[in-house]
């Protein structure tokens, strides 16, 4: 997709959220089924995903960890808006690699250690372009990707959560 292509595809969208700013509100649902020996089957729109323990944990290793998958999102919405992004500004970028890694401490996780953190203590988003871009433009590139990457941004500033229990409705 070149620049225009893109524009033409995004000017309706920018004209009518700007208009009606309540048309860009959409809530974004993920939706997953308990499973047999402590895994989840998440449904992603277009497959099954199915996490279980990390080995870490005790899991063996033939389930998705959630910890994985929340870096390959992380992967994916960064290189998707970097693409959006490179493609908006006119900055050529032949081929490119993105990657994510993160630091846990399982002492957290497991109940091991109070003081242990639950969760990633530090995540490290890297970009690897084949591109004649300057400095400038990848410092640009760069910033832009970070603003406007949705998975970034919520890492980075953590949003308002709600967590509820309830009980599933009786079958007959």
């Amino acid at each position: 997709m070149d620049r225009d292509a893109l524009r033409a595809l995004q000017a309706p969208l920018k004209s009518r959220y700007k208009d009606d700013p309540s048309e860009a509100l959409i809530t974004l649902k993920a939706t997953g089924t308990l499973g047999e020996n402590v895994s989840c089957s998440v449904d992603t729109g277009r497959a099954i995903a199915e996490a279980g323990l990390h080995p870490a944990t005790g899991g063996d290793g033939s389930l998705l960890c959630s910890g994985d998958m929340l870096l390959e999102a992380l992967v994916a919405c960064a290189g998707v808006t970097l693409g959006a992004v490179s493609t908006s500004l006119g900055i050529a970028v032949n081929e490119g690699r993105v990657q994510a890694e993160g630091d846990l401490d399982f002492r957290g996780t497991l109940g091991v250690e109070k003081e242990a953190p639950v969760g990633f203590r530090e995540i490290r988003l890297r970009f690897e372009l084949d591109t004649d871009a300057d400095d400038e433009q990848l410092a640009t590139l760069l910033k832009l990707t970070e603003r406007y990457c949705v998975v970034f941004q919520t890492l980075a500033h953590g949003p308002q959560l709600d967590v509820e229990l309830a009980r599933a409705a009786a079958t007959a």
